[in-house]
């Protein structure tokens, strides 16, 4: 029997949606040769990473692997599959290979962040193989929300693997290639070891629709507005944005794109060949001077992102442009679980403005990019895998996705980040847990979970912060009393009087009596001066603020 085995590692967007990044392995356990699948982000939420830009795996187990890794595999552009190629790629050194449109987006985020763009080299799609150690990669057209998506067929001598990547089964896509279901029959025709699958939409018991059954209702939509009209999406469902923009157009209206990350999608749609014939738009300057009811705009910020065009527009003025009473807003996007809150301010936003906002909670305006059950079940029958991996979800999507495996006669596991698994054997068995956690881009720098940075900006927000100063004599006679400044806590508690009255006169009386053996001991001084103000910030207002201690000592 062979000591090498073939493994599956996710460190990234197994047990969440987001901030993708699998590694594949084959060889003797510890000595593996490995390729990366996606480098993805996450967004920050001001309630578990304030003051975050973005977030992705912490890449340190492979960083420690750097010389075991052949490639860097990605499966298309949306940010949680390369939105973190560019702050990471320096650390890993390793080419990116990639389809045509993927490719344009990650050189630009290279080449932003200061790298090579060249490192990335764009591939055709399957029946090509990419060489990568003992690995042949192949890059197999499948329907999602953002061109040239692809599954990965991965051929070790551990067997061959389909790792899905984020997809439906759609026919008529719009842009993009559509479900080719003969091709999948063609690479399963041998045996699949595994199919590593999508989980996201698995509690969805009906048909997925798709993206071509929007495009009448948008239009009617807009057809009937008798006003300026605004329409937001993900910006890169570019298959969504020409349909936007194609209505608008037979509506007799001018067309305007908002928001950075729109035009960059665009452009690179035309650019890679994957986007033809897109209406023709009038920038933000021209669109000023158009009739308010011959004019559509195509904003970003669908989730409710603050700085996005959306958002900007809800609160007043974008780019000079403003909206009024009557004005239509539609959301042709579905809004993710954890977004609900700065959606629905816009909302109320452009409620206050006199604006009409359409939702998708008809379910005329938006269709998903993944497969819901029925969908997963056909491609567990094109594929016919020896098991099945879940991805791409919450724990209690792998869970459902591989409990419904099993019910169909297939070998599954429930793998979320951290998990390796050993896909070797008949059936997938658990081989190492790894510290998967996730690195912050923080301003410029990047810092790791576990440094603390975050957790005391969200103690600091819970709590508020006092910094208390004293100055001491090197004798330990201190000069004065010690003072407070307070940041976010009140000004007075039970006892009425200014709370930072009442700080200071509790640390004057512990200084003053204090021995000198104390006064002279840094370490004492700050360990008690924090615990008096912990201890009456605690008695007056409930709360127990942290402590910022500052001992000057003069001679």
């Amino acid at each position: 029997m062979s000591s090498e085995r073939l493994i599956y590692l996710p460190l990234g967007g197994a047990g969440e949606i987001g901030m993708n990044c699998y590694v594949y392995g084959w060889g003797k356990p510890g000595e593996e040769r490995l390729i990366v699948v996606d480098l993805g982000v996450t967004f920050p939420d001001m309630e578990t990473s304030p003051g975050v830009d973005l977030i992705w795996a912490d890449l340190d187990w492979l960083i420690a692997a750097k010389d075991r890794i052949e490639a860097i595999f990605i499966t298309h552009a949306h940010e949680d599959h390369v939105g973190a190629v560019g702050h990471t790629v320096h650390k890993l050194g390793k080419p990116i290979y990639a389809r045509a449109f993927t490719s344009n987006i990650a050189r630009r985020k290279v080449e932003e962040a200061g790298g090579d763009p060249d490192i990335v080299e764009t591939l055709g799609p399957w029946p090509h193989q990419q060489g990568a150690g003992p690995f042949k990669v192949g890059f197999a057209p499948i329907s999602h929300s953002i061109p040239e998506s692809s599954a990965l067929v991965i051929d070790s001598p551990g067997g061959r693997i389909v790792h899905s990547g984020d997809f439906k089964i759609d026919l008529t896509p719009g842009v993009g290639e559509p479900f080719d279901r003969a091709m999948f029959v063609e690479i399963a025709k041998d045996g699949v070891q595994a199919l590593v699958c999508d989980s996201t939409n698995v509690f969805s018991t009906h048909p997925g629709r798709s993206e071509a059954s929007v495009g009448p209702e948008i239009e009617k939509l807009v057809q009937a507005a008798p006003n300026m009209v605004i329409a937001t999406t993900f910006a890169s469902n570019i298959a969504r944005v020409k349909t936007l923009a194609e209505a608008g157009q037979r509506a007799g209206r001018s067309i305007c794109l908002l928001g950075r990350a729109m035009r960059r999608m665009i452009e690179a749609g035309v650019e890679s060949g994957v986007l033809t014939d897109f209406p023709k738009t009038v920038s933000p300057e021209e669109a000023a001077d158009i009739p308010r009811d011959n004019l559509m705009l195509l904003s970003t910020g669908s989730q409710g992102e603050r700085r996005a065009a959306s958002a900007q527009l809800s609160r007043g003025k974008y780019l000079g442009l403003e909206v009024s009473e009557g004005d239509l807003f539609l959301f042709s996007s579905k809004t993710i679980p954890g977004n609900e809150k700065s959606v629905i301010r816009i909302i109320n936003n452009f409620s206050e403005r006199g604006v009409d906002v359409v939702d998708d909670s008809r379910d005329l305006y938006h269709v998903s990019g993944h497969a819901n059950r029925p969908d997963l079940e056909a491609m567990h029958g094109l594929i016919a895998p020896k098991m099945v991996i879940p991805m791409h979800g919450e724990h209690r999507h792998l869970r459902e996705h591989a409990r419904i495996a099993e019910e169909r006669g297939y070998a599954a596991a429930i793998a979320p980040n951290g998990t390796m698994l050993d896909l070797t054997g008949e059936k997938p068995a658990i081989a190492e847990l790894i510290d998967a956690g996730r690195t912050y881009l923080d301003g410029s720098v990047q810092i790791g979970a576990m440094d603390g940075v975050v957790r005391d900006r969200i103690r600091m927000a819970l709590n508020g912060h006092v910094t208390v100063t004293l100055i001491v004599e090197d004798t330990g006679e201190p000069l004065g009393d010690p003072w407070c400044d307070l940041q976010g806590l009140p000004e007075t508690g039970v006892s009425r009087a200014a709370l930072v009255e009442v700080l200071e006169e509790d640390l004057s009386q512990f200084v003053n009596r204090a021995r000198v053996k104390t006064l002279l001991d840094d370490e004492a001084m700050e360990r008690e001066l924090r615990q008096i103000v912990r201890n009456t910030a605690q008695n007056e207002i409930g709360k127990k603020p942290e402590v910022t201690v500052v001992i000057s000592r003069v001679s």
